[in-house]
């Protein structure tokens, strides 16, 4: 009794000091921000809100050319990234040689339309990707002053995959240090800012991508999500993206590519502004898997079976859902049943109060290498005390989260007993997810707990991104799909969940979606 007791107010207190934290942040960053915002500049070229397969698709037709959209691309993201600071660094010029080489091709008539969409079917349409992918001739940083001048010499397999489909590359994206913090934020580069204020964060780890993408930047791009690196910021920057079942996308490429048990943690996968270029994405990422997952197999959303979760997590070290998301969930689930007459089921997982400590047990256990390690480009630990004696002098090369996490690393301490504990709540989660969904169900889930706080505030409240890393645990796909604007004009949104290999039933949720509530919205005015 006593014991029960003592937790339960351990539990209290700890909600109580998370929730003090949460309104000091509030308050002293909105008055910090205060009317600081900037806004994007408008969109004059109506090619930049054409979805991807359109533009692939006049090409092929030649009634639009591969040099005026990737021109029409890069004066975009000139005119916008002095406000984000998403893209790092570019290869503009090629791309425009590129560009032509398609032009050419296209004129030439050696190959029909239906060839050039077979074998090609991006052609001509500029991408881009987060600077952790390596693509050759531009910077493969990874947030890390040491690897500054880091010149990749060859592509990562996905960027070969879309290069080989057509794509046309414009450059690599922002993204935080290591890749291990859910803002955008480095020593290398600076911070990348949220198009629909600027004041506010854009997300990580592929924070770049998705600032880009939202400001309208770019039309397709590529993140990589061990924790929600994908779809955190999908949501704070209003676009689609998608972390794929494990293991059907190749993570090579990367800087210090996942290895062990964290292979099946990590997944690449496509971001973008319409969902109908998610599946035409993912085909061409997961092309060496496409057996498993039927992506061609007609989904029928009135024949789903939809499950949704309202409250989110129901740890004391993570915030209460928004009321704005927790209204956004609703409209979705009465969308369903006045739409199809389909009325979606109410779920609670008590496995999920665990979210957390799964995420950190099975990242520390399934690691070769320590995070001290990697901020040191794996040349030795990282001397942590002198570290922070440097960042205190405001000399350090590291973001205030990285040494944070180092700390965290250091403190962790997982015995057997308690590890085989979280691991057999994995276990059962999973289990119990599995025989609800089945082969025809999907769960919707909230996003992030709160809409797009301000820059630094993620400092305040760390855990709310086990949101999203709970479902890199169990391996299953998820798609990130946007529900309009808040009142204070920030994106909305949910995740949509499917079973192992069921990524066909979330893709075809997120099309749903868009037209059911309008997907992107521009943060520029459209004359």
């Amino acid at each position: 009794m006593a014991s029960n007791f003592g937790k339960m107010l351990k539990t209290r207190l700890m909600s109580f000091v998370r929730l003090v934290f949460e309104v000091f942040s509030e308050f002293v960053f909105g008055f910090i921000y205060k009317g600081e915002s900037k806004a994007l500049p408008p969109i004059n070229d109506l090619v930049i809100l054409e979805s991807a397969h359109s533009l692939a698709a006049k090409i092929r037709a030649k009634k639009m050319s591969s040099v005026d959209v990737v021109k029409a691309y890069i004066e975009r993201i000139r005119q916008i990234n002095p406000l984000l600071n998403a893209m790092v660094d570019d290869r503009f010029e090629d791309a425009i040689r590129e560009a032509e080489t398609v032009d050419r091709l296209v004129s030439s008539g050696e190959k029909t339309e239906e060839q050039l969409l077979i074998e090609t079917p991006f052609l001509g349409v500029p991408f881009t990707i987060k600077d952790c992918f390596r693509c050759k001739g531009l910077r493969q940083t990874f947030g890390l002053v040491v690897r500054r001048d880091t010149i990749a010499e060859e592509d990562a397999a996905v960027v070969k995959m879309v290069k080989a489909a057509g794509g046309i590359l414009l450059g690599v994206t922002n993204t935080s240090e290591v890749c291990m913090w859910w803002e955008s934020n480095n020593k290398v580069y600076g911070r990348t800012s949220n198009p629909y204020d600027t004041t506010r964060t854009c997300g990580g780890s592929s924070g770049g991508e998705g600032s880009l993408i939202g400001g309208a930047g770019s039309i397709i791009g590529i993140g990589s999500d061990i924790g929600g690196s994908i779809r955190i910021p999908a949501f704070f920057n209003g676009i689609f993206g998608h972390k794929g079942t494990r293991g059907l996308v190749p993570n090579d490429g990367q800087f210090l590519a996942a290895e062990g048990e964290l292979i099946n943690y990590n997944s690449t996968g496509p971001m973008c502004r319409y969902a109908s270029d998610l599946l035409p994405m993912f085909k061409i990422l997961a092309k060496s898997n496409l057996d498993k997952i039927r992506l061609d197999d007609p989904v029928d959303i009135k024949k789903l079976r939809y499950f949704y979760v309202e409250n989110g997590l129901g740890s004391p070290l993570v915030s209460n859902v928004h009321p704005e998301s927790k209204n956004a969930m609703k409209k979705v689930v009465t969308h369903l049943e006045k739409a199809y007459g389909i009325k979606a089921q109410k779920m609670d997982f008590r496995e999920l109060n665990y979210a957390g400590a799964i995420w950190s047990a099975k990242m520390a256990t399934g690691s070769t290498a320590s995070f001290s390690s990697l901020l040191t480009n794996c040349q030795g630990e990282l001397n942590l005390p002198l570290e922070l004696l440097k960042w205190f002098g405001f000399c350090s090369d590291h973001t205030f989260p990285s040494l944070m996490l180092c700390i965290f690393e250091k403190v962790l301490s997982l015995d057997l007993d308690r590890l085989s504990f979280l691991n057999s709540k994995c276990d059962v989660l999973l289990s119990r997810i599995q025989q609800l969904l089945g082969d025809d169900g999907v769960l919707l889930f909230p996003p992030l707990p709160r809409l797009a706080p301000y820059h630094n505030q993620p400092n305040f409240t760390p855990f709310n991104f086990h949101y999203t890393a709970i479902f890199n645990m169990l391996g299953l796909p998820v798609t990130q799909c946007p529900l309009g604007l808040s009142v204070g004009g920030l994106p909305l949104g949910i995740q949509v969940v499917g079973n192992l290999y069921c990524d066909r039933l979330t893709l075809a949720v997120a099309l749903e979606l868009e037209k059911a509530f309008g997907g992107w919205v521009s943060p520029s005015q459209i004359p």
